[in-house]
């Protein structure tokens, strides 16, 4: 497969706002390293940390100017040392995947960040599957132990991983409650499979309190955490994906002994480090969930790669449902790569 030398990659070039920092540039297509594989990219779905890049608040902070990006859909074109063609991927694969920097035409990541992109979802699609539906599959299973008949209230349920938790309540057999930040995110939280949805200021704590809520899978931190812990039952799990209010809440360590429940952290990327072959296993079965269609991503625009700057920022501002994605080969862009 033919690889040309050079590429256009958005790259953030200071610290700052999305728009006013990210600049698209002529670089080298990198070449893949011992351990990686390099793709041509299809899409790039946008992910809050891509904000946080830009802003250079994320955990993770590159040296500028960098690529930002983190999750995508691609074709596997080269090899690099120590993949062995056919023992996870081949030349020619739809894969999809993980890694910071893949806001490119071209982008690496190591092979066992890799999947096989399912042939129920289109490029948007898979290139919205890992990052929110592993997250949700490792909260909901992984961490917080849900089983059928149970009820799982899921915070932000309109967003992308609320809406990716959503349809993996409902897969499961739980009752869903969602909670979303206003009137227009309703209805992406009931068609995600919500069977119930409050607004965020609604007293939904008295609605729950009784019997009470088995899981709660929490992206949101602040209020929303510490009214949970009002509506917990007995036994009942906490997932603490992320604080997007901005505000990281106390846990009341007395609290969770008197009412017996537990507080359960969630960094999906330290399965990827340290247990690849857990992430392996649910991407198999996100598989088979996408092709029976019981799940889904649910993507609110998808963009052209000119436009990735205005997406960030869109995510950024808070009102968006589902999923962002920014279309990378689009035709004239591909033909421009084959050129």
């Amino acid at each position: 497969m033919s690889v040309p030398t050079a590429m256009k990659a958005w790259r953030v070039v200071s610290h700052g706002e999305p728009e006013q920092v990210m600049e698209l540039h002529d670089v080298p297509v990198p070449e893949p390293g011992p351990g990686e594989v390099l793709l041509r990219v299809r899409a790039v779905a946008v992910n809050f940390p891509d904000v946080l890049l830009a802003r250079g608040e994320y955990q993770e902070r590159p040296e500028l100017p960098f690529v930002p990006g983190i999750e995508l859909c691609g074709d596997v074109v080269a090899l690099g040392d120590g993949v062995t063609e056919g023992e996870r991927v081949r030349v020619g694969d739809r894969v999809v995947g993980s890694k910071i920097g893949v806001l490119a035409q071209y982008a690496t990541v190591p092979v066992e960040a890799v999947h096989p992109a399912p042939s129920s979802l289109d490029d948007a699609q898979a290139a919205a599957l890992t990052i929110a539906y592993q997250t949700a599959w490792f909260g909901l299973h992984q961490r917080g132990g849900l089983r059928a008949g149970q009820t799982l209230l899921v915070h932000a349920a309109a967003g992308g991983v609320g809406t990716a938790a959503c349809q993996l309540g409902r897969a499961a057999g739980a009752r869903v409650v969602g909670v979303v930040g206003s009137e227009a995110k309703v209805e992406a939280a009931r068609a995600a499979g919500a069977d119930q949805v409050f607004l965020r200021d609604d007293d939904w704590v008295a609605e729950l309190r009784k019997p009470g809520v088995d899981v709660v899978f929490d992206p949101v931190g602040g209020d929303s955490f510490e009214r949970s812990t009002r509506c917990i039952a007995f036994e009942g799990r906490i997932v603490v994906v992320g604080f997007a209010s901005g505000q990281m809440p106390k846990v009341r360590a007395d609290l969770a002994l008197v009412k017996n429940y537990g507080v359960l952290g969630l960094h999906w990327a330290l399965y990827q480090k340290r247990r690849p072959d857990l992430v392996d296993a649910a991407h198999a079965e996100l598989d088979k969930l996408a092709a029976s269609g019981a799940v889904r991503p649910v993507l609110s625009d998808v963009v052209g790669f000119d436009q990735a700057p205005a997406a960030v920022a869109r995510l950024a501002g808070g009102a968006t449902t589902g999923r962002l994605v920014v279309k990378v080969a689009d035709d004239a862009v591909a033909e421009e790569v084959a050129a």
